[in-house]
């Protein structure tokens, strides 16, 4: 028996969407890890301007990125010590955490002292430096008050190695000597009014946007917080961390998932079932639009490599839209009655289904072209859904539908539609459409812009305000803004930092700036180090020549050295003894001059250092240093210390995304009318230039209609909306081009091809629409736009009508005519 090629097309595209099926699974659950990213920066665009600049914020990022930063509170010193002990130990049980960190391990406090004093005599502080040079320096009595002085919190040198300070006050300017925690019962910790606060750290041993690390970290904290405060009442924790965003991200796309996602499906299965009444169509419609994800998962994984929870959430909002396609094919079914035929309907509604369908891959096409990951991989996911879902309807659904519908669609939604078709038909209708664009303008008068990139990264208040206080408590400096400092080597790297810091330390005294952090405050460059080294050469001997730092070899500067002091060599032992020191630890001090220059290379062996090793960036897209300012975000200000200083900028995420915004909403003018045009050439191809502006009446108008509509409501216009309206247009042309094309086949129904229409834009409106009850303002904006922009289009598609077959329509008979 000869199969009719009805059946083996649809046999094929059922075994290939089975293969895809398997595939989609395997890409979701079969490798390992998953493809869903909630990395906030992942989908954010390049908008610095060359590549060592987004170095520096994607290392800026990741320096504490997998680590939970964990602050322990209680008003009691002991129960806040004793319930962050039991933090650690029941984090440190599951294997989830690579390491943490509650109790300091013992270490010899001379680790951070000793290793400096080879360079002792090329690292003084600029208030020692100027101390120094100051004409009428007392040595003598610098080495006395330096005996009298009292024991510091802070780590501190011998005497004998260090009798002026100078290389105390040079450590006392180092991160760890700056932080507000402070090593107590080998713990760190703060005071403050409210009690005291300990810090543990617990280091993940995988990436905090991986979901199962993500979820069984913050499982293994939960648990751990709840024996704590079980076992020492009153105690509290502050959390900060990048895995403690990635999973609000998470939570509230798949809440706003399961709302648009459920919901909407609910919603569109409840309306096909009262509308052609029967399973079968429901279960079609569901099918086609399902194959359509699953393929727009396939296409923006291998594509992209990972699926943005922003992408998954526009997706389940794309069931609306997707079932269009099969909602045509099904509503040509139900109209046709018993002489249908699965071929002819394709037919009949295949000039239809690859006009709308070329006008809405045209919007998403127009996301596409901006430079925004986010929007791209929406874009992605929105082509390949569609086209696969167009696609079921020519190959598969013929098959599945090749008997007659036994009843029709709904007479009370044809009845329905066939009124609002006259109301909203001819020249009437024109004229009153006129009157709404008039009234359109005064909302446009009143739109405000919003570039803002909390638009789109809105984490919970909640989360941002105990980042804030960690931040306060335990000192630690935060923020997204930071200075880049570049240069063709590392010495003018240094130097150039050294400029900046300079400045910044004249704004520390003018109570602008509580401080800052620095590679030049560790490492200072090669020409500073020799002018301390100058200035501690006055002390030993000042006709002793100064020390080249710069390259000079170590031998050969120390003979230089030693030759030209030989008539003063005692000058320093003089002093130190007549201060009061005794003439061996003298002898020693003077014999440890000059040392050796501190390189770059003995910095990054260093273990203190280690950790802001983040700082430092030198590769192939060349050689620069991170600043980060601390008790300071106004942008003006920050961008103000770097003015006139070579080399030297300020690097602002967020203020450069706002400013992307802000750019690219400026040309959606352009964008927008460059669809319509392309839309309307389209239109003309297909309907003559005479009907064509009635096809392109009803989404222009109803663009129009909802710019003002968001003007009056007071919503400020966004990049979001723009990118809205561009769907709305490929949208609301779908609905013109179904009622045109699908009128001339209906003239024993008047009305129905309306109500196709209707329902199209209905169950778009229950997921599109949905969007704007969203967490993210970002989809919100979007749903809110497309929720007028499908209402308006809908109700305005009669308007695509000739007016000669509005007179027909009213008059309920008509001869079958051309779709021209």
């Amino acid at each position: 028996m000869t199969r009719s090629p009805t059946t083996l097309r649809a046999g094929l595209f059922a075994f290939v969407a089975v293969v895809a099926c398997l595939f989609c699974a395997w890409l979701l659950f079969g490798r390992g890890r998953s493809p869903l990213q909630t990395d906030l920066l992942a989908m954010l665009p390049s908008t610095e301007r060359h590549q060592l600049a987004e170095d520096a914020v994607e290392r800026l990022a990741k320096a504490s990125g997998d680590r939970m930063i964990l602050l322990v509170g209680n008003a009691n010193d002991d129960a806040a010590k004793d319930a962050a002990r039991q933090l650690g130990t029941d984090l440190g049980k599951d294997a989830v955490f690579a390491s943490v960190v509650a109790e300091l391990p013992p270490f010899d406090l001379d680790s951070l002292v000793t290793p400096f004093l080879p360079f002792r005599f090329h690292l003084l502080t600029p208030e020692d430096r100027a101390a120094i040079a100051a004409p009428g320096f007392d040595a003598i009595a610098a080495l006395r008050r330096r005996l009298n002085e009292p024991f510091g919190a802070t780590v501190g040198t011998r005497l004998t190695d260090d009798p002026f300070g100078w290389t105390q006050h040079w450590l006392d300017r180092q991160p760890w000597n700056r932080a507000n925690l402070v090593p107590e019962d080998d713990l760190l910790t703060a005071h403050r009014d409210d009690g005291s606060y300990v810090l543990v750290i617990a280091t993940l041993a995988g990436s905090s946007y991986d979901d199962a690390v993500q979820r069984r970290a913050l499982a293994a904290l939960d648990h751990a917080e709840k024996s704590m405060v079980a076992g020492h009442p009153g105690t509290r924790m502050l959390r900060t961390g990048a895995i403690f965003y990635a999973a609000a991200a998470r939570a509230g796309a798949e809440r706003d998932t399961h709302v648009v996602g459920i919901a909407s499906s609910l919603g569109i299965a409840a309306l096909l079932l009262l509308v052609f009444r029967s399973v079968r169509p429901l279960l079609v419609a569901f099918l086609s639009t399902a194959l359509g994800v699953v393929g727009a998962i396939v296409v923006t994984v291998l594509v992209f490599g990972q699926l943005h929870l922003l992408t998954l959430v526009f997706g389940a909002a794309l069931l609306g839209e997707a079932v269009d396609y099969s909602i045509q094919y099904l509503c040509a079914r139900a109209n046709t009655g018993p002489t249908w035929d699965a071929q002819r309907g394709v037919r009949q509604v295949r000039p239809a289904l690859l006009l709308a369908l070329a006008t809405s891959l045209l919007g998403y096409a127009l996301l596409a072209l901006v430079p925004f990951p986010a929007l791209r991989q929406m874009a992605c996911f929105a082509i390949a859904g569609m086209a696969v879902a167009c696609a079921s309807v020519f190959w598969l659904l013929p098959a599945l539908l090749a008997t007659p519908a036994r009843k029709p669609i709904s007479p009370g939604l044809v009845k329905l539609a066939l009124g609002w078709q006259r109301i909203a038909s001819g020249r009437r209708a024109l004229v009153a459409t006129g009157m709404l664009l008039l009234l359109a303008v005064p909302g446009w008068l009143r739109l405000g812009h919003d570039d803002d990139i909390h638009l789109l990264i809105s984490p919970p208040p909640s989360l941002d305000m105990q980042t804030r206080t960690i931040q306060d408590i335990a000192g630690f400096g935060g923020g997204s803004q930071f200075w880049l400092v570049e240069g063709r080597d590392a010495e003018e790297v240094l130097q150039r930092e050294e400029a900046l810091t300079d400045r910044l330390r004249t704004w520390v005294d003018e109570g602008k700036l509580k401080g800052w952090t620095g590679i030049s405050t560790m490492l200072p460059s090669a020409r500073r180090q020799t002018e301390d080294l100058a200035a501690a050469s006055a002390i030993f001997c000042r006709s002793a020549p100064v020390r080249d730092a710069v390259g000079a070899e170590a031998s050969s500067s120390r003979v230089n050295m030693e030759t030209g002091a030989t008539s003063c060599r005692g000058q320093v032992r003089s002093y130190m003894v007549a201060a009061g020191f005794k003439g061996e630890a003298a002898d020693a001090y003077e014999a440890a001059f000059p040392g050796r220059p501190f390189t770059l290379a003995g910095w990054l062996a260093m273990p203190a250092y280690t950790p802001f090793h983040y700082l430092w960036m030198s590769g192939d897209h060349g050689t620069g240093s991170i600043v980060v300012p601390q008790g300071q975000d106004d942008t003006r200000l920050l961008r103000a210390a770097a003015e006139g200083l070579p080399g030297v900028s300020l690097v602002d995420k967020p203020a450069s995304i706002s400013a992307l915004f802000g750019r690219y909403r400026g040309y959606a003018d352009v964008w927008l009318g460059g669809a319509l045009l392309l839309v309307g050439v389209a239109f003309v191809w297909r309907y003559g230039p005479r009907a064509a502006w009635r096809v392109l009446l009803p989404p222009a108008a109803g663009i129009v209609l909802s710019v003002a509509a968001l003007g009056y409501l007071g919503e400020p216009l966004t990049l979001f909306h723009i990118m809205a309206l561009m769907l709305v247009l490929g949208v609301g042309a779908n609905y013109a081009v179904f009622l045109r094309e699908g009128e001339p086949f209906v003239v024993h129904a008047p009305g129905a091809a309306y109500a196709g229409v209707l329902l199209s834009a209905v169950t778009a409106l229950l997921s599109f629409g949905l969007l704007a009850l969203g967490s993210m303002p970002a989809l919100r904006h979007f749903g809110l736009t497309l929720l007028f922009g499908i209402g308006f289009t809908a109700l305005l598609a009669p308007l695509s009508l000739p007016a000669v077959k509005t007179q027909r329509m009213n008059k309920q008979h008509t001869p079958r005519e051309d779709a021209r």
